[in-house]
């Protein structure tokens, strides 16, 4: 339906002295810091992870040399979706409008519309980062104490037991060990470290004094603050008002291929008139992905609440 007269009937009258709902700052990037963004020219890509060799044995003198497979393992594919919005105004409303109402409903309306969804897609990865309906190229939730791996058995990107603590100074450091220690498919040291903490809005002023304090948080002492001595966090944190849960929170990897935004097309706008009733219309369209490949690129907890 187009917007028409009785639509902005305070709008075809002198004496309104403000409009207001579109002034807001626009939509912050808030998805840059989490994902790898690449370009697509096709409607689906495909990451496949190719396990390398395990640890080499001993060959004893006159045995023969030990012969070893490597092999693809599973694949984490990217379909590219669609995300369009359009609207369209009478000619008579273009005409008797006094506020040039409209040209900031093309630019700062559709513009705001198009990047919240884009962002509230995004944190969606992670929002159902612990959701066992949403699976990965491996067959289970990106933040899981199940991947499993080619060598046999599982391995967990969970921080604390279970993945159920808050954020805290101990459970950062075990968090930090977590990422240190983590292994390949064939069970070897990858020399992984974090590099950011990825929280909601509630949890910043506790990220803020664990990473930033010179000493120990709350203590008597005057311990140092390790991971602050240690530069252990060198990206610091990050906050993200679209997770959706507040105690949520994410360590950030140096692994690459972790979490990825793929751009098939990027945004673009049109505006066309409608010959038979004289209608403007106005479209915003763009295609794009998010999803992960490498769930070694994110270690999470869903916290205690």
């Amino acid at each position: 339906m187009a917007i028409n007269r009785a639509s902005i009937a305070k709008q075809l009258v002198p004496g309104l002295n403000a409009i207001f709902g579109m002034e807001y700052g626009e939509v912050a990037d808030e998805l840059t810091p989490l994902f790898e963004n690449e370009n697509s020219d096709r409607a689906f890509e495909e990451e496949v992870l190719f396990t390398g060799f395990g640890s080499a044995p001993v060959k004893y003198e006159g045995a023969a040399v030990t012969y070893d497979n490597a092999q693809e393992s599973y694949t984490a594919r990217y379909t590219a979706e669609t995300i369009a919005l359009a609207f369209s105004v009478t000619e008579e409303a273009m005409e008797d409008n006094l506020y040039d109402t409209f040209s900031k409903l093309r630019a700062r309306g559709l513009a705001r519309a198009m990047g919240n969804t884009k962002q509230v897609k995004g944190a969606d990865v992670f929002n159902n980062s612990f959701n066992s309906s949403f699976t990965g190229g491996d067959g289970v939730e990106l933040c899981s104490a199940a991947h499993p791996i080619v060598g046999g058995g599982t391995q967990s990107n969970l921080i604390g037991s279970g993945g159920t603590v808050d954020l805290s100074e101990a459970a950062l450091e075990s968090g930090l060990v977590s990422v240190q220690t983590c292994k390949d498919d064939r069970n070897i040291l990858i020399g992984s470290n974090a590099v950011s903490i990825h929280i909601a809005p509630g949890e910043q002023f506790a990220a803020d004094r664990i990473l930033n304090s010179p000493y120990r948080v709350g203590t008597a002492d005057n311990d140092i603050n390790a991971v602050n001595h240690q530069g252990l966090v060198p990206n610091g944190y990050f906050v993200n008002k679209r997770f959706s849960d507040a105690d949520r929170w994410f360590l950030k990897t140096d692994v690459p291929n972790g979490a990825k935004h793929f751009v098939r097309a990027p945004l673009s706008t049109k505006m066309e008139p409608d010959f038979d009733t004289g209608n403007l219309r106005y479209k915003a369209r763009e295609r794009y992905s998010f999803g992960w490949s490498d769930w070694r690129g994110y270690f999470g907890s869903t916290g205690a609440g």
